[in-house]
């Protein structure tokens, strides 16, 4: 018989030999449990109980909270923060950009800044001679009484943006003789008036304050912004009535006529009115008589 052969044996017995498990009354040596063993049936049954045991660990640790205790799990309560933290950050952004936006259009209105267009009249003509359809654009009588009749109702009482408020009414801020009027070719994006000393000042409409403070240009600056995108601005007065984030009625007093400011040359009213980021001229909507 080879080596080979006798350790194989050797080995099979080792496995294959019985022992007998006893469990003993310490105190009477009585009997009360007995197995019979073999090496093999102990190696078998231990593996057995290894790949249940880490089988019933990992589906305990994968299916059920206790996962949130091991180390590289994440919590769900942090996932549901998380969750939460990224849209509260997109809800900001998407605010932060509106913001910029509209303290973009207060500073144009500060600055008295637009961005201007220029048409070519006779390009335009000459696109139309291209058209093979002959068009007639001259208004015919009815459409001309329409559209006087239209202007003449809506000259004093309702501002283009707020049609839909028909309460919406444009209080004069102050009686006087307008000085300079509206010029958007020279960039004069308002109606100078004058009036007398320490008259008051009012709201055009109701609003909020949104700017009321001193500047090197302008003096001291009232700006109100009512809804619909209108904004009305109070410049070159002699002092203020009101602060930034007040609530102002139609006609209350915000502010008194004054001379501050370095472009200024002697007391008056500088008053402009924007709609949706763009200047509009005031005495269209308003009779300052």
């Amino acid at each position: 018989m080879s080596k080979k052969k006798r350790k194989r044996k050797q080995l099979k017995k080792k496995l294959l030999h019985k022992y007998r498990l006893v469990i003993l009354n310490e105190d009477t040596f009585e009997e009360k449990l007995s197995f019979k063993l073999n090496r093999l049936n102990v190696f078998v049954l231990g593996t057995l109980f290894a790949v249940f045991i880490i089988a019933f660990t990992t589906l305990l640790i994968a299916f059920t909270p206790l996962r949130e205790y091991i180390p590289g799990y994440s919590s769900t309560t942090l996932k549901r923060q998380a969750i939460d933290l990224t849209y509260k950050a997109d809800s900001l952004t998407a605010r932060l950009r509106a913001n910029e936006l509209y303290y973009d259009k207060i500073q144009k209105v500060l600055k008295g800044e637009i961005n201007t267009q220029t048409i070519n009249k006779d390009s335009l003509f000459e696109e139309f001679k291209k058209d093979t359809i002959v068009a007639n654009l001259k208004p015919n009588k009815q459409d001309s009484l329409l559209r006087e009749r239209v202007a003449n109702e809506d000259r004093y009482n309702l501002f283009e943006s707020a049609t839909a408020n028909s309460d919406f009414v444009l209080f004069p801020p102050v009686n006087g003789t307008i000085s300079q009027k509206y010029n958007a070719k020279e960039k004069h994006y308002a109606v100078d008036i004058i009036a007398p000393k320490d008259t008051p000042i009012k709201a055009v409409a109701d609003g909020m304050v949104i700017f009321a403070e001193w500047t090197a240009e302008t003096g001291y600056v009232c700006i109100i912004e009512h809804g619909s995108g209108l904004i009305s601005v109070y410049k070159h007065n002699s002092s203020l009535s009101v602060s930034q984030g007040n609530m102002v009625k139609s006609g209350e007093v915000i502010a008194i006529i004054g001379n501050t400011g370095e472009l200024t040359t002697g007391p008056h009213l500088h008053f402009e009115l924007w709609s949706e980021g763009y200047p509009v001229d005031p005495t269209n909507y308003i009779d300052f008589q």
